[in-house]
């Protein structure tokens, strides 16, 4: 598996390995986003009384977003004449790049993991943080006043809640002690951290969700201040790739919480261990990604100026009393 090949030589049969599965992964998070975006209408359909996508692909929708994907290459690309042209091109990908380089980290399992990094949780922090740079080049390259203004706002949301959002995984790394992510499930072996953490796992899930600019924290894309935000003069498949690098986004926030605070492929407490890692994984996911659906359903949007004070007043000092109160706790009985 991808674990032993690791260990063996770099030729050309490692890279050919790694391209076909970097593929095939690409293929897997397309798929995901495909039928997030599905599922996250019909949750929201739900809670608000509504159908939701029932008429293409069965009573269910199944088709609806690959229809609306179809339509968005086919839409006319775009580029403002005022714009500066080769920013305006490349900010897109900027943004998208990292949100897949990120899931090379993640451990799906045991036996399925691209890059077993010693830090690999700095890792992906590093370089999840590069994505602002193509919102905010994207915002700016417009030569728009809206998307420059929501390219702004993102760049500050993101800046002050990744504080918090590192900050509350250093419970974890203090209880497992390593960067490594693999060390960090089998450290669960007895007890999940949500267990032990339950301040980190909520002041995390609270940051991410404002990382990812979901609702409630969407401000950089409001629709009824900015239009449409930092992407308000993308077409077609320009605009696609932003919508895309956030669904990513979703999917690797949501696969590193199923690592750190919920066990990863280890079945809970040892029970039920004869079910595969890939299950667990798979269930956990679910639970987790059900949630972040559940908060854009039922949250109201908050005020710039609360969202900030919020990560700089309430998450940065519960995150520091949480790291103090692991320490004072592993110290003693660790």
């Amino acid at each position: 598996m991808i674990q032993d090949l690791l260990q063996s030589s770099p030729g050309w049969f490692n890279f050919f390995f790694f391209f076909i599965f970097g593929a095939v992964l690409l293929l897997v998070v397309l798929g995901f986003v495909t039928y997030s975006i599905l599922a996250e209408r019909k949750v929201m359909g739900y809670i608000q009384l509504r159908h939701g996508p029932n008429q293409l692909g069965g009573r269910f929708g199944l088709l609806q977003t690959v229809a609306d994907v179809l339509k968005l290459l086919l839409k006319e690309d775009i580029i403002p004449k005022l714009a500066d042209r080769p920013m305006f091109i490349l900010a897109p990908v900027i943004a998208f790049a990292p949100s897949f380089m990120v899931l090379a980290t993640i451990p799906f399992t045991d036996r399925f993991q691209f890059a077993d990094l010693g830090v690999g949780l700095l890792y992906y922090v590093a370089v999840s943080g590069l994505t602002v740079f193509g919102i905010l080049l994207g915002g700016w390259a417009s030569n728009n006043k809206y998307s420059l203004l929501g390219g702004a706002r993102a760049t500050a949301q993101m800046i002050s809640y990744e504080i918090p959002l590192v900050m509350s995984v250093l419970g974890v790394i203090l209880l497992s002690g390593s960067l490594n992510l693999n060390d960090i499930v089998h450290a669960q072996k007895h007890g999940w951290f949500i267990l032990l953490q339950p301040i980190g796992f909520i002041v995390f899930l609270i940051a991410s969700t404002a990382e990812l600019s979901r609702t409630p924290f969407d401000l950089p894309e409001s629709e009824s201040e900015l239009v449409a935000g930092y992407h308000t003069e993308y077409t077609g498949f320009r605009w696609a790739f932003f919508m895309l690098a956030e669904y990513v986004y979703l999917f690797a926030m949501t696969a590193l919480i199923t690592v750190l605070f919920f066990g990863g492929w280890m079945a809970p407490f040892g029970f039920l261990d004869f079910i595969p890692g890939a299950v667990w994984f798979a269930l956990k996911f679910c639970a987790i990604l059900f949630l972040y659906l559940w908060f854009r359903s039922t949250f109201p949007r908050m005020r710039a100026d609360k969202l900030m004070e919020f990560a700089w007043k309430v998450l940065m000092p519960v995150a520091l009393a949480n790291i103090m109160l692991t320490a004072i706790i592993k110290s003693l009985f660790f």
